[in-house]
């Protein structure tokens, strides 16, 4: 494709009408050209100087994150600095990017390069700090209380330490029959604070981990930062499982110590903290038997005296008496029960007396004895009117004692 007839920018270019690898490069190095030169922090990771060499190479590390930059710097500029730098040491760069074109690369030119002082990087924690304890995340109220006797104890150290020891044989030591999950990632260094995280989440998210322990021994101020990293430190205090934070020893106090729910002063007194010692529950659990088993004892005895002393009073000394008086209360009860009802039915027996009397007196019956008699139509209806009977009509009459007929007599 003639130079003159590609896409003078890239938001111009498609399929059929691309750019040459060539271009791009070209474009990405004059757009990296027109950076001005800008100052740059990082970790030395790897340092090349070779005898007779006017310029050494580097790789620049970023602190938090795993990426790094090739820094190309004059052995002049080394050589006035206080001290030699050292893979490790933390610097800042005064550089100006370049971009290589025919490899694709991009790396800084280096003029001027300074160690960052412990009193820069002490004002920059405390700085953090203050800004962290603004938005409450040391706050005492948001610690969590550890379990008494954790199913499963996640513990974030680094490999074949002492801390890991320490804290693996603290705790088989205090409560033999725990269980440690253990993660092994680096403790220093640029990859810490990633590693260190991961570990974090991924035990958090563990259902059956309930305490999580990150231990490291101790070391230089420099050694420890990765521990006062602000993203480790938010990633503490989100944590939905308690943390226990034992890093370096008493002396030591990264920022993880102020968002863990626990600070331990060594790996050690982080063991203590997670589990409690077998024989002293044991011994607490016997004391705690010997105290319930006199207290009981006690309890027995004084009730003992109490019913003794109830015994031996006078009124317990014909004991027959206490049964002979309830026994005349009962017998006496009996007796007015009895004759109350005896005369409830007496009462009852007179009123149903005088009550069939009065039924006796207003019966039918009782009429017909007195000497009257009820005469009834042959249909058994009653005769009320002289008009209502026939001459010849055959009538029934009911007297006290039976019944008759007979026919009208014609009058």
């Amino acid at each position: 494709m003639p130079p003159q007839s590609l896409p003078p920018t890239a938001r111009e270019t498609t399929a059929a009408s691309p750019w040459p690898v060539r271009t791009l490069s070209m474009k990405i190095s004059d757009y990296v050209d027109k950076m001005s030169p800008l100052w740059v922090e990082g970790q030395i990771v790897q340092l090349n100087r070779r005898p007779g060499m006017s310029t050494a190479f580097l790789t620049l590390r970023d602190t938090d994150v795993d990426m790094s930059l090739s820094v190309a710097i004059p052995t002049g500029a080394l050589d006035a600095m206080p001290a030699e730098p050292q893979p490790g040491a933390r610097v800042v760069v005064h550089a100006k990017p370049t971009f290589w074109a025919k490899r694709g690369t991009l790396q800084l030119e280096a003029r001027q390069m300074r160690h960052v002082g412990v009193g820069e990087l002490l004002a920059r924690l405390e700085h953090l700090k203050q800004l962290l304890r603004s938005e409450g995340l040391f706050d005492p109220q948001r610690k969590r209380p550890l379990p008494f006797l954790p199913r499963r104890i996640g513990l974030i150290t680094g490999r074949a330490t002492a801390a890991e020891r320490d804290v693996l044989a603290g705790v088989s030591r205090r409560w033999p029959a725990a269980v440690v999950e253990v993660r092994q990632v680096p403790v220093q260094g640029t990859e810490t604070v990633t590693a260190v995280a991961d570990a974090l989440r991924e035990l958090d998210d563990a259902a059956e981990v309930e305490v999580i322990v990150i231990a490291r021994g101790g070391g230089s101020f420099e050694d420890l930062l990765p521990f006062s990293n602000e993203t480790l430190v938010r990633a503490v205090s989100a944590a939905r499982t308690p943390v226990v934070s034992a890093i370096g020893h008493e002396s030591d106090s990264p920022l993880i110590d102020f968002v863990a729910d626990l600070r331990a002063s060594t790996p050690t007194h982080a063991a203590a903290a997670v589990v409690p010692d077998v024989t002293d529950e044991l011994r607490g659990l016997g004391t705690v038997r010997a105290r319930s088993r006199r207290a009981l004892t006690s309890r027995v005895a004084r009730e003992r005296e109490r019913l003794l002393e109830l015994m031996a009073r006078p009124v317990m000394a014909d004991r027959a008496a206490i049964v002979a008086q309830h026994r005349r209360e009962v017998v006496d009860l009996h007796r007015r029960g009895r004759g109350l009802l005896s005369g409830q039915v007496d009462r009852e027996r007179d009123r149903s007396d005088q009550l069939a009397r009065h039924l006796r007196a207003v019966s039918p019956q009782h009429t017909l004895e007195r000497g009257y008699a009820v005469v009834r139509h042959a249909d058994g209806s009653i005769v009320r009117d002289r008009e209502e009977v026939d001459a010849d009509e055959l009538l029934r009459v009911t007297v006290a004692r039976g019944d008759f007929a007979v026919r009208p007599v014609a009058g």
